[in-house]
């Protein structure tokens, strides 16, 4: 079927089919994060290759299935593992997760990434909360024709992400001490990293860090009335003047140094958020 509206809705039975209460939040965990998923009490796991319509990840660092069930008294569904555009995915099905998560009942979702640093007051293991992206694929998952029942055809991005959640999970950061920091994300289709020279160009655009998904995941999310909360793992720093090569390999490396207090903070902001 080409309609988005029944892809949507043969993933949505499966899933129903297959768990007993709705999920409250959606987690889409990045590059070298997703054992977080295995914090999941009482999961139920499910291949991507089993859900109808999903596409398949091909990343390493992406597990490549989805995990439902308790983490902090929530009810949570987890992608353990993500799509991205220059695996050759379209935006559509980059984004299709997102729309199935909501239509399985999540109203909050929490998107995380590895990424690498622009602003010289982070470094490779820093967290940053996302305020703000910038869209810089050159592409965009609303392009086409606009189903009304997932949401309007001209979204509002000016408070994509959720000004309450930032704060929250600066207070959660602040108790546990965990050091956070905030700022802007942008996105770029990759999958190459950026030369010297458009580092410095998207410096002056006035962008903190830079990677290559959770942007497409987020406008969906919004279009769909979605809450957001943002937090990338800077895994290294893309300063222009310094800049060294870098390989998928230590990116891994470096999510995985970064793991353990990366995990007690989104477990300390679920165990106090409402969704």
């Amino acid at each position: 079927m080409d309609n988005l509206l029944n892809k949507i809705k043969e993933a949505q039975e499966f899933l129903m089919s297959r768990i007993e209460s709705k999920p409250e939040i959606g987690l889409i965990l990045g590059s070298g994060l997703g054992d977080l998923a295995d914090e999941i009490q009482e999961p139920i796991i499910i291949d991507y290759k089993e859900i109808p319509n999903f596409p398949e990840s091909t990343v390493e660092g992406h597990a490549g299935q989805l995990v439902i069930g308790k983490l902090e008294g929530k009810t949570v569904v987890a992608m353990k593992g993500r799509f991205h555009y220059y695996e050759g995915y379209s935006m559509k099905e980059v984004t299709f997760p997102v729309r199935v998560m909501q239509s399985i009942g999540v109203k909050l979702l929490l998107v995380t990434n590895a990424c690498g640093g622009l602003n010289p007051k982070l470094s490779a293991g820093s967290l940053m909360i996302i305020n703000d992206h910038i869209n810089f694929m050159g592409t965009n998952p609303l392009i086409g024709k606009n189903e009304a029942e997932l949401g309007p055809r001209f979204p509002d991005m000016s408070t994509a992400y959720d000004k309450d959640l930032v704060s929250l999970a600066h207070r959660v950061g602040d108790k546990l001490g965990i050091e956070t920091h905030e700022g802007v994300y942008l996105a770029i289709s990759g999958p190459n990293y950026f030369s010297k020279a458009e580092l410095r160009m998207i410096i002056r655009l006035g962008a903190d860090t830079i990677g290559m998904s959770t942007v497409p995941e987020v406008i969906v999310a919004r279009h769909g009335g979605l809450k957001v909360l943002g937090i990338s793992c800077i895994t290294d720093m893309a300063i222009p003047d310094s800049l060294e090569s870098i390989s998928h390999e230590q990116v891994m490396e470096m999510a995985k140094k970064t793991k353990p207090k990366f995990i007690n903070l989104v477990k300390g902001i679920l165990n106090e958020v409402e969704a």
